[in-house]
């Protein structure tokens, strides 16, 4: 017997591929050096697996927001609410059920754990109803939801030596994928029915315009680059056992990292959706494990 359609409605509408964002609970983890730490990693991987089931149930509050209005999107029209695959009934039902598990299971281990979830449901919850709606507040309303992230992934361990400069770029990494985000849906819907049909989908639409969007997206990457550059010369944020200096290695595979997704928008016109560009993206995937094994390498294992 197969999976009933409305299960893998379900599922899709969950989307599992979209939980790789909460893998910013594994940032103070790495860079605090307790990887190898096994009680610390237990602890964040619940965290990571709490934030997966909390951001399921908003991806399925804001479907069932935005059901009439992506009805009118070329590609948001066959997820499983609008096509009418998942029933609205079941979506409600585990929109209520994931905050209450999530919450109530990370209360048993950290209730500090708990606190960051019911802030990161409140404010995707004033996304959805209002600050979506918000020309600029929506773009940090997504930043300030990887730096919740970032802390829940705080929270469960002790930390010995973490730098606030990884909020920064955390922060602007966000803001960076947003506004691109936002380019490319905009592009998008006026190809796919102009400026009318746009601010149809999203209100914030009749703020934007590609200038805006583009000048936004210039800033953002400069600071991004520049943040990072600061935080990987700053000896005191980094338990490097020989040279911190070392960790300007990493910088390179950053920078690549930036220009390689500004390429992705500009010339293959995707980004659309930052997850999707991660899976799909090899020259991106190469990069980012660059990066990720330079940093292990140089704090766990250079003496």
């Amino acid at each position: 017997m197969g999976i009933p359609p409305s299960i893998r409605g379900l599922i899709r509408t969950m989307r599992p591929k979209q939980w790789a964002k909460n893998g910013f609970v594994f940032v103070a983890i790495v860079f605090d050096q307790q990887l190898t730490n096994t009680d610390a990693l237990l602890a964040v991987l619940a965290a990571f697996g709490l934030f997966s089931l909390m951001a399921s149930s908003v991806y399925l509050m804001n479907d069932l927001v935005d059901i009439n209005r992506d009805r009118l999107h070329p590609k948001k029209k066959n997820r499983p609410l609008p096509s009418g695959q998942l029933p609205v009934n079941m979506a409600v039902t585990a929109t209520v059920v994931f905050p209450i598990l999530s919450m109530g299971l990370a209360l048993s281990f950290s209730p500090a754990l708990a606190i960051v979830l019911a802030g990161y449901l409140g404010l995707q919850i004033a996304y959805s109803f209002y600050l979506k709606n918000v020309v600029l507040v929506d773009v940090f309303a997504i930043a300030a939801g990887f730096i919740l992230r970032t802390i829940a992934g705080i929270v469960v361990i002790e930390i010995t030596n973490f730098s606030a400069w990884l909020y920064v770029c955390v922060g602007l990494l966000a803001l960076f994928l947003a506004i691109g985000k936002r380019r490319q849906e905009l592009l998008l819907l006026q190809a796919n029915g102009g400026t009318e049909a746009a601010t149809q989908v999203r209100n914030t639409y009749k703020g934007y315009n590609l200038p805006l969007l583009d000048d936004m997206l210039r800033m953002v990457v400069t600071s991004a680059a520049i943040a990072y550059t600061l935080y990987s010369t700053e000896a005191e944020t980094i338990l490097v056992k020989t040279d911190p200096e070392l960790m300007l290695l990493t910088v390179p595979f950053v920078y690549f990292g930036l220009f390689r997704y500004l390429y992705i928008i500009h010339r293959l016109g995707k980004g659309g959706d930052p997850t999707e560009v991660l899976f799909e993206d090899r020259p991106l995937q190469v990069t980012m494990a660059g990066w990720i094994g330079t940093i292990i390498l140089l704090l766990y294992f250079i003496e």
